[in-house]
């Protein structure tokens, strides 16, 4: 691998006046093709051979989504993909700034690749994603990482071939960070994770302000692609063999408000529905106060959308929501579940809940845990409250201890594995259509999950990963359910 060093004095004229261009505008998706055609002469030039990419994201699944076009950006360049550090030519990390370990993680895993940039100076390190949309962050980064030579935020996707040129072959270090998101750029390459297993953008950014959420502040506020893309991916992937697609978007409920002929998410799915094809569809995340009565009816009529719908409580206490701006109360949640479970009685509802937040007081907690009684949720992913810089609920008064809330946070995790265990044990004898992921924990057993996202383990050849099968669950755990599958 050759030596890192700026090729600006090797440019011929056409490549002179691109990276002067760059430097100056915003390109095109037809200028960015400039720059990606470029890049495979650049590239080949500096290492001799094919460059590897090693290419990590944290985060949601909606980050996933972009380090997969992130990708497949870097597959047109002339990369190819590495799953560790030691062999890469190009490292890049993808950030999530949801919770204080994320970004300690990524600082950290950062930090060690100092000594190595300084082995292999060839080497380039780009940051990205949410983390580096925070200003405090990227100043961080500039001070204190020197040997990072690439930074961009979320709303620069589209533009890495101009960036990655410009870290080539400018002479200074790149940060790029707008504040405004701008419009939505389509027909990104993707290289995805899985042959079976999609994740289909549908919007981006979000503009409920949770008092606790740094997302619409990296992410911007909403934008919806227009339905007509949206069904075009749609048709490609079913094409292509895919057998599980989530929609994704910060609140997929508001999808379509921001169109000029506004079109409700509940259409869109009735539309996506009714794509010929042996698929499923599932979609990420749904906000209580958007979520309609006529979104659930369409979930229930419509025969390829899973019947599971993760929609996060975060508390079920009325104040404590209240200081979330959450815009919901605990009894209208309720109603919400009441009526999803009367239009699908099978539905499986998972959720999210942070435990501790600033103020809320024990007997406020106790109002958590009887929602979660009261509701039986499949499983629940919960959080001990992360103070995030820039949000208001980072600045409230917040007397509880971190151990006691450490101790709540026990109490509710014991508790959603009571009432986790008692829902699987009603499913025994039950028969399912699984989805086949891949290999289970033990020699001879395959994992699958079911439309209500449980995943269940039974004997199988690698064959059927990718494929749908029935399985009858003869054994149920908390978290896990075993089966046979039926020919």
């Amino acid at each position: 691998m050759g030596d890192f060093t700026p090729c600006g004095d090797r440019l011929n004229a056409e490549e002179t006046g691109l990276l002067q261009n760059a430097e100056k505008m915003d390109l095109s998706v037809k200028g960015q093709a400039e720059y990606t055609a470029l890049l495979h002469t650049v590239l080949g030039a500096r290492y001799g051979s094919t460059p590897r990419a090693f290419v990590h994201t944290y985060g949601c699944q909606g980050n996933v989504a972009d380090g997969e076009r992130i990708k497949g950006m870097l597959a047109e360049m002339g990369y190819t993909f590495t799953d560790t550090v030691e062999n890469a030519d190009l490292v890049l990390y993808n950030t999530c700034a949801v919770r204080e370990h994320a970004e300690d993680r990524v600082f950290g895993n950062v930090g060690a690749l100092k000594n190595r940039k300084a082995a292999r100076p060839g080497m380039v390190v780009a940051l990205c994603g949410c983390m580096m949309q925070q200003p405090r962050v990227a100043e961080k980064i500039r001070r204190s990482y020197s040997f990072v030579d690439l930074v961009f935020g979320t709303h620069v996707i589209h533009r890495l071939p101009e960036l990655l040129y410009r870290a080539l072959c400018g002479r200074n270090r790149v940060f790029e960070l707008p504040d405004e998101a701008g419009s939505i750029t389509e027909g990104l390459p993707v290289v995805r994770d899985s042959s079976f297993k999609a994740f289909l953008p549908v919007m981006y950014g979000c503009n409920n302000f949770c008092s606790y959420c740094i997302v619409p502040y990296v992410r911007g506020r909403e934008r919806s692609r227009m339905v007509e893309a949206v069904l075009e991916e749609a048709r490609s992937l079913v094409e292509a063999g895919y057998r599980d697609i989530t929609l994704l978007g910060q609140n997929v409920n508001s999808y379509g408000k921001d169109l000029e002929t506004p079109v409700p998410f509940a259409q869109l799915l009735r539309e996506i529905n009714a794509i010929p094809g042996d698929f499923r569809i599932r979609f990420m995340t749904s906000h209580p106060k958007d979520c309609t009565r006529e979104l659930l009816d369409a979930m229930a009529d419509c025969e390829k959308v899973a019947k599971h719908l993760h929609l996060p409580f975060q508390s079920g206490n009325d104040r404590v929501l209240k200081e979330m701006n959450r815009r919901y109360t605990r009894e209208q949640y309720l109603e919400l579940i009441r009526y999803a479970r009367q239009v699908m009685p099978e539905l499986s509802l998972t959720s999210d809940v942070i435990v501790g937040f600033p103020g809320e007081t024990y007997e406020a907690f106790q109002d958590t845990l009887s929602l979660v009684e009261e509701v039986g949720f499949t499983s629940l992913f919960t959080f001990i409250f992360s103070p995030r810089e820039g949000t208001p609920a980072a600045k409230m008064p917040d007397p509880v201890s971190r151990e006691e809330k450490g101790r709540w946070f026990r109490e509710l995790t014991d508790l959603q594995e009571r009432v986790a265990s008692a829902r699987n044990q009603k499913l025994l004898g039950k028969r399912f259509r699984v989805l086949v992921e891949g290999p289970g924990k033990k020699a001879g057993l395959l994992a699958g999950r079911t439309e209500g996202n449980l995943v269940i383990e039974f004997p199988g050849g690698d064959s059927l990963i990718g494929e749908f099968v029935e399985v009858v669950v003869t054994e149920a755990l908390a978290w896990i359910l075993r089966g046979q599958m039926e020919l």
